[in-house]
């Protein structure tokens, strides 16, 4: 058997130094309540209450107060007065410091008062929880796109103040957007295109949703930055050209620059071809209106309406030549509404007006390579009787020959998509 090494006398004297100081420490405490159970000696139950959880915490400044002696390291003799919870462990420093002489370390045993006492200790309304490095805690994410979209079937207003009270200053279409400037008790301030003001939270999408709806409805558009640009109508160089584009034009987007270094855009029906050297596409959504823009709109449009059908002057004309004109309706709309029949027969009667067309019905609609029906003989048909001839066919005839229009003054039409001006049905008139 290993035999044990014998304690050193400085060893043995800091053993019995500890022992004499706890002896004293523990003859100052008072003794707990339940140290009177029978059997059990007062001065081990004083020392047990030193570590039994179950003795209630009390503010060491109400401990009684004692006077140690000890001796240090250096065989040196101090006095200090101090409360019980300081002393102890202060002897115990100087325990553990002269026992590291025996070469032996100092050892703890878990006898589970520890978790004893915390299962006893009061719950607290919630601590907070310490996140480890492996799980950080999770911030909330601030919104940081400024994209709103107005959430409504028809419109949705935009006030002055962030009150359903206050004046209304525009408003905002389905499926348009703008930027957040401010947010307030269920309003937002934003602005759309010339539009400034505050709508109502309930009628909005913010973050991801006004995004994915922006994506849905909001266009590709490509902006001229070039006169006399060529549309080509394949991306190449030596391409045919549709015609010529200026600076400031735009157009929608069908296809971005796919590295063949052209943009392929909507120009007049058709797919053409652009330097996208010369095209500056952005992404755009539908703007709010004020109400001084709408105003303005407004009375610009009934205006152009007006002079739309502003009366063009009567034309003296006899029953064979109302039926004529209207078999060229008949066959050239015949199946349009009736403000297209109109446009049809205002046509013809405007040419006949001009001094730079023929001045008679029958001229003008057998003029070499004008009215394709004409031509083919599909309107001889319908004057002859072969083709009924519909009685709006005939109303509209004789009221363009009294001066009626819907398009004003035009001269020309065609299927709608190939030119600019006023579209009626499937025609475009200018």
């Amino acid at each position: 058997m290993k035999q044990r090494k014998p304690q050193s006398d400085r060893a043995r004297a800091a053993v019995f130094t500890a022992s004499l100081l706890l002896s004293c420490a523990v003859l100052s405490c008072p003794v707990p309540a339940h140290a009177t159970e029978p059997g059990l000696d007062p001065f081990i139950a004083g020392a047990g209450s030193l570590l039994d959880p179950r003795t209630p915490q009390t503010d060491p400044a109400a401990l009684p107060q004692y006077s140690v002696k000890a001796s240090d390291i250096s065989g040196n003799t101090q006095t200090r007065s101090s409360s019980l919870f300081e002393a102890i462990p202060a002897a115990t420093q100087t325990l553990v410091a002269r026992a590291a002489d025996t070469g032996k370390p100092a050892e703890r045993k878990d006898d589970g008062n520890d978790a004893k006492a915390a299962a006893s200790a009061p719950e607290a309304e919630e601590a907070p929880k310490t996140e480890s490095a492996e799980e950080p805690a999770e911030e909330p994410q601030e919104e940081t796109s400024t994209l709103v979209m107005a959430d409504v079937n028809q419109t949705l207003n935009v006030r002055v103040e962030p009150d359903a009270s206050s004046e209304k200053i525009g408003v905002l279409y389905k499926d348009c957007g703008g930027t957040i400037l401010e947010r307030r008790d269920g309003w937002t301030k934003l602005q759309s295109g010339d539009l400034v003001g505050w709508a109502s939270d309930d009628y909005l999408l913010f973050g991801k949703e006004a995004e994915a709806l922006a994506n849905d409805v909001g266009n590709l558009i490509a902006k001229i930055r070039t006169d006399s640009l060529r549309v080509r109508k394949e991306a190449s160089k030596d391409s045919g050209i549709y015609g010529l584009v200026k600076t400031g034009d735009t157009f929608d987007v069908i296809k971005k620059d796919d590295g063949s270094g052209f943009v392929c855009i909507d120009y007049k029906g058709n797919e053409g071809y652009v330097s996208a050297d010369y095209a500056e596409v952005t992404f755009e959504i539908d703007t709010g209106e004020t109400l001084a823009a709408i105003n303005k709109r407004e009375k610009e449009e009934a205006e152009k309406k007006a002079k739309l059908k502003a009366n063009q002057g009567a034309v003296s004309a006899n029953t064979d030549e109302v039926k004529l004109l209207a078999a060229l309706i008949q066959c050239e709309a015949g199946n349009q509404p009736y403000e297209g029949k109109l446009g049809v027969a205002a046509v013809v009667m405007n040419r006949v007006r001009s001094g730079a067309y023929p001045n008679s019905i029958y001229s003008v609609i057998y003029a070499s390579g004008q009215f394709g029906p004409a031509a083919s003989g599909q309107v001889a048909a319908a004057y002859v009787g072969q083709t009924a001839i519909g009685q709006s066919c005939y109303t509209a005839a004789q009221a363009a020959i009294n001066g009626e229009t819907t398009v004003g003054g035009a001269c020309h039409f065609r299927r709608a998509g190939a030119h600019d001006g006023v579209v009626i049905g499937n025609h475009v008139f200018w």
